[in-house]
């Protein structure tokens, strides 16, 4: 069967590669109808991913039929449904045992540290399979970059009577936008460029839009009582934006990253002291988010629509990949059709 490959920061290959052998115990075989593209599969491609390795299979936002399961599989059957949860953990570290898997001590994620999704099947651990009767397998598809702004924004505590800024509207942006809107906090999204920030304005319904400038600090201000931002969620990956973001919080204000950079971090240790201010990265998510997210969009609390801007069938992804990493593009959410 095929696959695709990223053999190397900006160099794509076609592979054929085996069809996966019978599931193992708690193995599904699944095969793959869509796979989204979100900013690790964009970094890892530009090379700026510190955790993606090569060569690689990318892919982890999956919408996936099972078609075989092994021994001891009750969580599925042949047939159903899935996202998939691409953390695959060990189960028995410290962290594992605390229950956050999403930060494993041996974590791999698929598409980055371990083969992906772009291949029409491939085995997974049934575990980290969550079924739904209604969505659609693109709907499926984007419930791991919802749990990615899910995650972020219950790291960050954020309340109804506080306000948020967003920094970035990226598609892991707005994924946390999507859930600091459901906890009916104001929030305020930042971005380099205005199609993105009409896209919030338009279609995502934020009243509050800025762009990143001199008067930033005033602005932000006079938007949130004089105060400042309690909550500064930053989904850039850009090592000027994390760095500046320190200064932006409210006194007793806590500063989420959910963007990452291999670059080094730097502020002047004052003025993140000053307001005692809180740092929060947000790694991945946690299983109950994908099965709360399927809960959202199959009750219409989360419109996916809009968020598909670009459809591709497999074949032709290679040639069209390098556009989707320009936002002038206009491209919020591409969604791979895999065919068999």
């Amino acid at each position: 069967m095929k696959a695709l490959s990223l053999a190397e920061p900006k160099h794509w290959e076609r592979l054929d590669i085996p069809e996966p052998a019978k599931p193992g115990p708690g193995e599904a075989v699944v095969r793959v109808h869509n796979v989204g593209i979100c900013g690790t599969d964009l970094s890892g491609y530009l090379g700026k991913m510190p955790f993606f390795s090569y060569p690689r299979i990318p892919g982890h936002e999956l919408g996936v039929e099972v078609v075989d399961v092994g021994e001891g599989v009750t969580n599925v059957k042949r047939g159903d449904r899935c996202a998939v949860e691409p953390y695959i953990n060990c189960q028995t570290c410290y962290a594992c045992r605390r229950g956050r898997n999403n930060c494993c001590e041996k974590h791999q994620t698929l598409g980055v540290h371990c083969d992906g999704g772009l291949r029409p099947y491939f085995t997974v651990p049934a575990r980290k399979l969550h079924i739904s009767t209604k969505l659609a397998f693109e709907q499926l598809a984007l419930v791991e970059t919802l749990a990615i702004g899910c995650h972020a924004v219950d790291r960050s505590g954020l309340k109804s009577d506080e306000s948020c800024l967003i920094i970035g509207a990226g598609p892991i942006g707005l994924s946390a936008l999507e859930f600091a809107k459901l906890t009916g906090a104001k929030v305020i999204v930042m971005d380099m460029h205005e199609g993105r920030l009409e896209f919030c304005r338009r279609v995502m319904g934020v009243q509050h839009t800025l762009k990143p400038g001199e008067s930033l600090e005033k602005e932000l201000r006079e938007l949130t009582d004089g105060h400042g931002p309690d909550v500064v969620i930053d989904a850039t990956g850009s090592v000027a934006s994390m760095s500046a973001a320190f200064g932006l919080i409210c006194h007793g204000g806590r500063l989420v990253y959910v963007g990452i950079t291999t670059e080094e971090v730097k502020f002047r240790h004052p003025l993140f002291h000053r307001p005692e201010g809180t740092l929060l990265c947000s790694r991945n998510a946690l299983s109950p988010d994908f099965s709360r997210i399927i809960g959202l969009i199959e009750a219409g609390k989360i419109d996916t629509n809009p968020w598909i801007t670009h459809r591709t069938p497999f074949e032709e992804l290679i040639d069209v990949f390098p556009n989707y990493t320009k936002p002038e593009t206009g491209v919020i959410k591409a969604v791979v059709e895999v065919g068999l």
